[in-house]
């Protein structure tokens, strides 16, 4: 719970970040329009500060507010100043980010972690203060377990916590990014890819069981093609490959955009 609180106008120079602050993304767009709104309104929600040593403020919450006043040039904000520990600000900042849903499904689950790892609460008192269950947020927590690049994907492809959720189901990482993959390729929803992983997770024992090992020199071969594609990325060429073992056959597929290959092409003839 935040302390005395009082409002006063302040410098923006004054004020500096949270290191707390769940929030890892700002949408450029976004911020305009809040820029926008905020040049034909003002700002009718003071942002929240607590007072630091050397005339400096933290920042507790409204960053994007924040951020919208600088881009207007603006010299001071009023700010409502509150007293508080380290790790009162650090749950502050958090819930206040989730009660206006500004946060991603992978900022909400590290935002918990963080406050999990560095300020010692419990899974329990993250519910409470979240206004959430204990298994919610157990859930959200497994989120973490999928690889950076493929949380990465999913936030830009604007996927649903559903779909990651279908991912988490398969322990493979690899396995992972071919689903999804597959579910940008062809647009699939929540209920095909978990189709998908049923259909993956079934035949998966059956594979197990029937696997033969790879010739040495068929390994070669696939890594020869990842080489191949590798090379292909560094020269700016978005090419991408997958590789697919059934009880009778290993399967590549190599994926190269025309247009960008005819390109190169044409970057690489003489004048």
């Amino acid at each position: 719970m935040l302390g005395q609180q009082h409002i006063i106008k302040l410098g923006i120079d004054c004020i500096c970040p949270n290191p707390a602050q769940p929030r890892r993304t700002f949408a450029e767009q976004e911020l305009k329009e809040l820029a926008d709104s905020i040049a034909a309104n003002g700002l009718l929600q003071p942002i929240i500060v607590r007072r630091m040593s050397g005339g400096v403020y933290e920042l507790i919450a409204g960053e994007r507010r924040l951020r919208a006043c600088r881009s207007l040039g603006m010299k001071d904000v009023p700010v409502l100043i509150t007293s508080c520990s380290d790790r009162e600000s650090a749950i502050f900042a958090l819930t206040e980010n989730l009660q206006r849903s500004d946060l991603n499904m992978f900022e909400e689950a590290e935002g918990i972690q963080r406050l999990i790892e560095v300020w010692d609460v419990t899974q329990e008192e993250c519910a409470e203060r979240l206004g959430r269950s204990q298994s919610a947020v157990a859930n959200k927590l497994r989120l973490l377990k999928l690889p950076p690049n493929v949380r990465a994907c999913i936030v830009e492809n604007h996927l649903t916590e559903r779909h990651a959720r279908a991912l988490l189901r398969l322990s493979d990482p690899e396995q992972q990014k071919q689903v999804l993959g597959m579910i940008l390729r062809s647009g699939m929803n929540v209920q095909q890819t978990d189709a998908l992983v049923n259909k993956m997770l079934k035949e998966e024992p059956k594979h197990r069981q029937h696997q033969t090992p790879v010739p040495k020199d068929v390994r070669i071969f696939g890594n020869t093609i990842q080489h191949a594609v590798t090379t292909l990325q560094k020269t700016g060429v978005q090419a991408e490959t997958y590789q697919t073992e059934t009880e009778k056959y290993l399967e590549w597929v190599v994926r190269i955009p025309k247009n960008e290959a005819q390109n190169k092409q044409t970057d690489k003839q003489p004048a």
